[in-house]
């Protein structure tokens, strides 16, 4: 009887060290939902980025309604700004009533940036950056894990986000591209990621940035971006 108990408790702390060395899995997983939106995490923090957002909105992506029910409870909502293509205050009400969650963005930056008391290993660093229609418009650097992910958002100048060195990923829209080119102006970034693309511009966006090496257009909703820490 003994060896039995033995056995089984044995047995279960195997069961244990299995799954938590599968649940660990050391990657921060980056899944693109449409436009800016992105759904961040590390298996155990939700983050999600410009979205909810209004679907369609300004000839921008649509997103089909399940992704609505698949936002994880309790989950982190951070917004670069309100316009209707990054954000949805219909759509953030409803997640907020029935799954729980914190939003950020211009309205509580100290709070955003004070995040990673409670978050660990987590850091996120706000730029107040310049957009067309838009008073508020933030640009923000997360250091998660040691790797830093930058989400450049609707900002037209590629300024601020050259301030910032040896970033890992770089969410950038393809202006902000274009806008270094013009300027002789250097970004530290060992990947880029091109979103914030409207269907119109999927064919021209894979035909001059997929053949370059540090360069990958985000195009593909549901796609899935790791990164190793």
């Amino acid at each position: 009887m003994k060896q039995s108990k033995k056995f089984l408790l044995a047995f279960s702390l195997f069961l244990m060290a299995t799954y938590s060395a599968v649940s660990q899995t050391n990657e921060i997983r980056i899944t693109f939902i449409g436009n800016c939106g992105l759904y961040l995490t590390d298996g155990t923090t939700n983050i999600y980025t410009d979205f909810p957002y209004k679907s369609g909105a300004h000839n921008y992506m649509e997103f089909d309604e399940s992704e609505m029910d698949k936002i994880k409870e309790n989950a982190i909502f951070i917004f670069t700004h309100k316009h209707s293509d990054h954000y949805s205050a219909k759509n953030m009400r409803k997640v907020l009533k029935e799954k729980g969650g914190e939003k950020y963005g211009a309205w509580n930056i100290e709070e955003l940036e004070a995040l990673g008391t409670s978050i660990p290993d987590f850091k996120v660093e706000a730029f107040k950056t310049k957009h067309s229609w838009s008073m508020n418009h933030y640009s923000y650097l997360i250091t998660w894990h040691g790797k830093k992910i930058y989400l450049s958002g609707d900002t037209e100048s590629a300024e601020t986000i050259a301030t910032v060195e040896d970033i890992d990923w770089a969410f950038v829209p393809y202006w902000i591209m274009t806008d270094a080119k013009e300027k002789d102006i250097e970004l530290d970034a060992k990947m880029f990621g091109i979103y914030h693309l409207a269907a119109v511009q999927v064919p021209s966006a894979k035909e001059n940035w997929a053949a370059i090496e540090d360069i990958h257009p985000v195009t593909e909703q549901g796609e899935v971006i790791s990164i190793k820490y």
